[in-house]
């Protein structure tokens, strides 16, 4: 079965708004994993504008599924993840300023700069993953950095979900069977939601976990945690 690891950022991002600290990111760590999800994702940006370092550093304490942190291998972010030793690290190539992940590695063009970072945090004993659109080509070249992972970028899936599903599909699904091929581990994560989840989830061949964190939070603003986690599960078992 597919893992649901929670995106915390957004409720940071709430703290943050006011100071103090209401929501205690600890506390709905906790309950989250209470309620079901079985691994907690963080992303901290250089501009710390949600989860802060220190965050990531409280977070090994409560954290009793997976702890995945994404992030930008700027020298910051792999002295924090090679301290902390999360179950796996994300790699993702966000500029400084920008607002949310928007684009996968090109792995080919980036394979130098990728293989001694990757390399370095599987010694360490982490999960490395990376993130990537849905190009072939692209696995292809994942394959030769190292990585045990990839992480399927699938906002344009989302786009594309309610207008034709099958087109929406069709470029991670041979994404996926490539991965499968060369025997690179699946997640997958981006705008992914209660809404299209099921349908991703019974298409893509050997996903092993997907990331959520905007849809999530925004649908527990109506639903609760406590009933909105269950119903992800749900969505990746059927």
């Amino acid at each position: 079965m597919t893992s649901l690891s929670v995106n915390i950022n957004k409720v940071a991002t709430l703290r943050n708004a006011r100071g103090g600290n209401v929501p205690n990111l600890l506390e709905v760590t906790k309950d989250l994993q209470r309620f079901g999800a079985q691994g907690i994702t963080i992303h901290p940006r250089p501009d710390q504008r949600h989860i802060r370092y220190d965050d990531a550093y409280a977070l090994p304490d409560v954290v009793t599924t997976e702890f995945n942190i994404e992030g930008n291998p700027i020298p910051e972010f792999i002295e924090m993840v090679l301290k902390i030793k999360p179950d796996q690290v994300t790699l993702v190539p966000d500029a400084n300023d920008v607002l949310t992940s928007n684009a996968g590695w090109d792995t080919l063009k980036n394979k130098e700069y990728l293989t001694p970072i990757i390399s370095a945090f599987k010694e360490a004993g982490i999960r490395t993953s990376i993130f990537v659109d849905p190009v072939v080509e692209m696995i292809e070249g994942a394959l030769s950095t190292g990585t045990d992972r990839i992480e399927l970028y699938t906002e344009s899936y989302a786009k594309e979900y309610h207008n034709d599903p099958q087109k929406a599909i069709a470029p991670y699904v041979a994404a996926a069977v490539k991965a499968n091929a060369l025997g690179i581990g699946i997640n997958a994560g981006h705008d992914l939601s209660l809404d299209n989840l099921a349908f991703f989830a019974k298409n893509i061949p050997g996903l092993l976990e997907v990331s959520i964190g905007h849809a999530l939070i925004c649908e527990s603003l109506y639903l609760g945690f406590e009933n909105v986690i269950p119903m992800y599960l749900q969505r990746l078992s059927s």
